[in-house]
Order: C-alpha cells, then sequence, then structure tokens
C-alpha cells in the first residue's frame, strides 16, 4: 500500500462543498453537509467522514433517491416534542435543525425530543449530540439504517447499525462523548479495511452457515444481498453480552421508527420491488436535557469532569499506560490533523479525483 498523502482539513471541506453546489444543493446546506463530514475525519472517525463522500452521497444523488435540497417540513410542534418529514433530503441537514430545535425548546422546557421522519444517512452521530453539549445541554440521538445486525442467535441481517450516541458537557476541554454503533462495527468501517486491504477480525460478521466472514470486499457485497450480517455489541449468541447490543438496536430501531410509524429493518433496503435503488427514509430523533432546569451548569460540568479525571486516574491494568475517557481520543486525533492534515489513501484519492474532472473543479 503506498504512503497515505494528508490534505487540511479546511481545503477537503471546501472542495465538499463546491462538489455539492455543482449537484444544486443550496449553498447553506452544502456548508451543513461538509462540515458534518469533516467533522468525522478531524477527529479520526475515518469510516463516517470524506471517504464515503462519493460512493453514499454524491452517488445517491446521481442515483435520484436522495434530494439536493432539504425541505424540511414541520409535521407536529407541540412544547417540548416535534416531527419533522426531511422529503427524502440531506439527513445532515434535517439533523442539525432538528436538534437546534430540541435545543431551543429545552431552554423552555427543560427537556425535548424532536422527531424525523423521510430522512437519509445523516452521518457522524456524534456531531448533533455535541450541539447540545456545547450549548451546556445533553444530547441524545439515534437513527435507524438499512438493515446490517442479525438478531442474537440469528444469521439474517435485520437491524441497522443503530448508534445510540450521547454527549455529556463537563469543564475539560473535551465533552463526554460517546457516539457508537450498536453492532460490533459498522459498514463504514468494513468499507475502511476494504480500501486498504485488510482482511476483518474474527467475530464482526456472521454468514448464513454461522461462519465469521474476513474477506471486507466479499462481505460489503453479501451484506447487500443480505448473505452476511453484522453481529450485534457483545458479538454472537450470548456468552459475551450479545444479547445486550441486540436489544439496544431494537430499542433504536422502535424509537427512530415508532414516532412517526415510519418503515423500519427491512422496509430500509434502499430497493423497490423492482430491485430499483429507491430512497431509505430513514428515521431520526434527537434530545436535549437542560441541565439548569436542575443544577447551575458550571457546577454540572465540574462535577461531570471529576467523574472523568477520577476514572482516568483509576488503576491501569498490567502493561496500560494510561486510561482514556468517551471524547477523549477524538480530541486529541482533532488536535493533531488540525495541524498535519487529513491522511487520505489511495481510493478516495481516486474518488477526489474524479469529482473534480466530473463537476469541472480546478
Amino acid at each position: 500500500m503506498s504512503e497515505k498523502r494528508h490534505i487540511m482539513a479546511g481545503e477537503l471541506k471546501l472542495f465538499m462543498e463546491q462538489v455539492l453546489k455543482s449537484y444544486k444543493v443550496p449553498d447553506d446546506e452544502a456548508e451543513i453537509i461538509a462540515d458534518v463530514l469533516i467533522s468525522a475525519d478531524i477527529q479520526g472517525i475515518d469510516s463516517h467522514g470524506i471517504g464515503r463522500f462519493k460512493p453514499i452521497y454524491i452517488d445517491r444523488l446521481e442515483e435520484g433517491i436522495l434530494e439536493p435540497i432539504t425541505r424540511l417540513e414541520v409535521i407536529s410542534d407541540n412544547m417540548a416534542t416535534a416531527l419533522l418529514d426531511a422529503n427524502d433530503g440531506f439527513g445532515h441537514v434535517a439533523g442539525k435543525k432538528a436538534m437546534k430545535l430540541a435545543i431551543e425548546k429545552a431552554r423552555t422546557y427543560g427537556i425535548s425530543i424532536v422527531s424525523v421522519k423521510n430522512s437519509s444517512h445523516y452521518g457522524i452521530a456524534g456531531y448533533y449530540a455535541q450541539m447540545a453539549a456545547d450549548s451546556g445541554m445533553i444530547g441524545i440521538t439515534g437513527t435507524n439504517a438499512r438493515p446490517s445486525i442479525a438478531p442474537t442467535f440469528g444469521v439474517e441481517n435485520m437491524l441497522g447499525t443503530n448508534p445510540l450516541t450521547i454527549a455529556v458537557p463537563s469543564d475539560e476541554d473535551f465533552d463526554f462523548v460517546l457516539d457508537c454503533a450498536t453492532s460490533t462495527t459498522q459498514r463504514g468501517k468494513i468499507e475502511k479495511y476494504a480500501r486498504e486491504n485488510k482482511p476483518l477480525p474474527k467475530g464482526w460478521v456472521i454468514n448464513h452457515e454461522g461462519n465469521s466472514g474476513e474477506d471486507p470486499k466479499l462481505v460489503l457485497d453479501q451484506l447487500v444481498k443480505g448473505y452476511a450480517a453484522l453481529t450485534p455489541l457483545g458479538g454472537v449468541g450470548e456468552d459475551n453480552g450479545g444479547y445486550k447490543g441486540y436489544g439496544y438496536a431494537t430499542f433504536i430501531e422502535i424509537l427512530s421508527s415508532g414516532l412517526h410509524l415510519g418503515p423500519y429493518m427491512q422496509s430500509l433496503i434502499g430497493r423497490d420491488e423492482s430491485g430499483k435503488p429507491s430512497p431509505y427514509r430513514l428515521g431520526h430523533f434527537f434530545i436535549a436535557i437542560n441541565v439548569s432546569h436542575f443544577v447551575e451548569e458550571e457546577s454540572f460540568r465540574k462535577h461531570t469532569g471529576d467523574i472523568l479525571r477520577a476514572l482516568r486516574a483509576s488503576q491501569k491494568a498490567p502493561g496500560e499506560d494510561r486510561i482514556y475517557t468517551a471524547g477523549e481520543k477524538e480530541h486529541i486525533f482533532r488536535l493533531q490533523r488540525e495541524k498535519t492534515g487529513i491522511p487520505i489513501d489511495d481510493v478516495v484519492n481516486g474518488q477526489i479525483q474524479e469529482l473534480k474532472r466530473r463537476c469541472g473543479l480546478k
């Protein structure tokens, strides 16, 4: 594998904005989408950034299953709650506006939840939870997704990777941000392994024969065809707690679709009855909890920080020199990549060059 090149985050973000605008995405919405994607790369979450720009978003624009303009419609607005319809637009735009609304409502009511229907992949979930933490609130978000996870004791991909994402404000340079799928891994990480020609660790995937798949390119094809599935968080069976990931994934599926009675599980496969690509019509939810309705915000931030500092100061396992808390590694990546830029592999660089030619960018 050739050595990766590095591109500064600002340059990559501008590139994505320019490409999106060439596909008739409005300027302000292009900025939101690019900002969500680059926030993943700059935090070291390479599975959800520029690497997904062409194959997930641009290709879907070209297929006509993703609307370039996100026409966000308010279906209901009842004090601390709201239901929005994204009308097959960008999940990033719907997500940012929905969490902003939840934060505004939580200022008045202390807690708020906003549900979104008929949306699409919204990128890194932590972006929206962090919005609440930046406002001195606890942020929670989740989304369903195309079928990927097999239920415990099953082999069929039924549930999405369905993240349950939480951000809590602290008095440190970084907040507590837990952003992870309810599967052992996620499709985006398998895509990254495929680009780098690396075998998958055993236990990430289960096929219809009950065996673990290790060829990332084959697994990606099998996931689409339904011949393989991701294991729930905890792995196969119950011995290592796989039923826990399965249960959490199911809860996120219910909350993401049930608050608007939207499509779920196999209905989110992205194909119509004839097998042609169709909009995914995902559902999301966004919760904001205003801590100042309980205690003074600065005191709460310090309380959170004290808990995190105590965890990192606890006794370390033999051979380990550091304990991390959620959000810390992403903060370290951010500090590094703000200086060094984002590492780009050959596959992603090829996609960038293709889009430059296609869009006439210099």
